[in-house]
């Protein structure tokens, strides 16, 4: 999302006549995008605004703009105490603080202005960065803000406000927009992104919502993150394995492998019903891939709750697993209501036992792929090997002397790890560039 976020805020900022600066040192304006999902992150996030403090007393003229999830959707008076030297606080998803602060007394950019103020919701009319325009092989389309679940351990609902979906018709137009613009592959985003729709009285559904982007002249893949158990329909299974363009993978969290542990965060699900879950999409997608997100060390996690956790994941044995120790987040139900009393050495040690797990697992499913043929985008060279996914959204690299950007290709296996494949294209195959329809967007 964030990601989605500041090409929105870059794109936002081309139409000022502004170009992107290699160092900040050489900026007029700095954008600190943050996330605060994990303490971590936060602190991190922290420590960089700080460290812009000297630039700005060396160039008072210098604009800086804190954004994101640590400006939140309310509640900014308390940074703006503690960073006195930060022009610009800006909700998550809404360059128009920014742009009206920098076209502010300037008569020539007042209808941009309040034209950038409606990117908090969008109109779809979306123009990329100058230099992701015609390299941007996959985008990011946010179709659902916010969220309501609350789940105990989350901080987003706070930070990013209540779930808010947005029009169907903005969607397709913002992916027809980034399709003209030589984007080949989207991914549908959303806090709980099959909850899409449910905030709207009669509102479309999100394999509503993929029927349509389906239609899209020029988009060739379709993928959505990231779902919710209790919201994981059979109807949108089906969707996705009746659409062609709509890639077998699904992104389905289930966070822990102990009911006990479930309950405390608020998931609204057992363990056995995650499981029943699972064999269903396994069944009605052929060759899917599954990933998950773990969090390890949830306040009152025992040694017993975290081993059922491990005997889940070595049981299902899933394509991807995310995974995090817990971080307490101020203001979420966790934080104020338990004790963070698993010690940070022992979220460590589960945190490695799980990723030498789930190693050994990937280099089992990976291993299947050897010797087969299957469809590659590639997105990017990256030293000297051309970067693209699978339809399960496996990474593979291929040498080519040929340019493969943006090229769908199929591809044969030649060696497997973990993390990654590597293969060659087929020797009856012979690249050509996609051709690309340029149109004109609003400058």
């Amino acid at each position: 999302m964030n990601v989605a976020d500041s090409q929105r805020v870059a794109s936002a900022l081309e139409r000022l006549g502004y170009q992107s600066a290699a160092r900040p040192e050489d900026a007029e304006v700095i954008v600190l995008n943050t996330c605060v999902v994990r303490q971590s992150a936060e602190d991190k996030a922290m420590g960089k605004v700080t460290s812009l403090k000297p630039l700005k007393q060396q160039n008072p003229n210098l604009t800086i703009n804190l954004m994101g999830c640590m400006v939140g959707v309310k509640g900014q008076e308390r940074l703006r105490q503690q960073l006195p030297f930060v022009d610009v606080f800006s909700p998550p998803s809404d360059p128009g603080p920014l742009v009206a602060h920098l076209t502010q007394n300037d008569s020539r950019f007042i209808e941009l202005a309040e034209t950038e103020q409606r990117f908090a919701v969008m109109d779809g009319d979306l123009r990329l960065p100058a230099e992701e325009r015609d390299q941007l092989v996959s985008a990011h389309v946010p179709i659902v803000y916010g969220c309501s679940h609350a789940c105990t351990f989350c901080i987003i609902p706070y930070r990013r406000g209540v779930e808010r979906s947005r029009p169907v018709g903005e969607i397709v137009a913002e992916i027809r927009s980034l399709v003209a613009q030589g984007v080949r592959e989207v991914t549908l985003l959303g806090q709980i992104v099959d909850r899409y729709g449910k905030d709207v009285p009669d509102g479309p559904s999100l394999p509503d919502l993929l029927r349509v982007v389906h239609e899209v002249d020029g988009l060739q893949r379709i993928r959505f993150l990231t779902s919710h158990p209790n919201w994981m329909t059979d109807e949108l299974l089906h969707t996705v394995a009746e659409m062609p363009k709509v890639m077998p993978h699904i992104e389905v969290p289930v966070q822990a492998g102990h009911d006990e542990v479930l309950a405390n965060m608020k998931r609204g699900y057992t363990v056995a019903e995650y499981r029943r879950l699972v064999d269903r999409i396994r069944a009605i997608i052929p060759h899917v891939s599954i990933a998950t997100d773990i969090i390890v060390g949830f306040p009152g996690e025992t040694a017993e709750q975290f081993q059922a956790t491990y005997d889940l994941l070595g049981e299902l044995k899933l394509d991807v697993a995310h995974l995090a120790r817990y971080s307490e987040r101020e203001g979420t139900v966790a934080a104020r209501r338990m004790d963070d009393n698993v010690p940070e050495p022992e979220k460590l040690a589960r945190l490695h036992a799980l990723d030498k797990q789930q190693e050994a697992i990937l280099s089992d499913i990976n291993a299947r792929y050897l010797g087969e043929t299957v469809e590659v985008l590639f997105e990017e060279e990256v030293k000297g090997r051309w970067k693209g996914r699978t339809p399960t959204n496996k990474l593979v690299f291929v040498q080519s002397e040929q340019p493969l950007h943006s090229q769908l290709l199929p591809v044969e296996i030649t060696w497997t790890g973990p993390w990654s494949m590597q293969g060659r294209l087929r020797p009856d195959t012979h690249p050509a560039p996609i051709p690309i329809e340029i149109i004109s967007l609003n400058a």
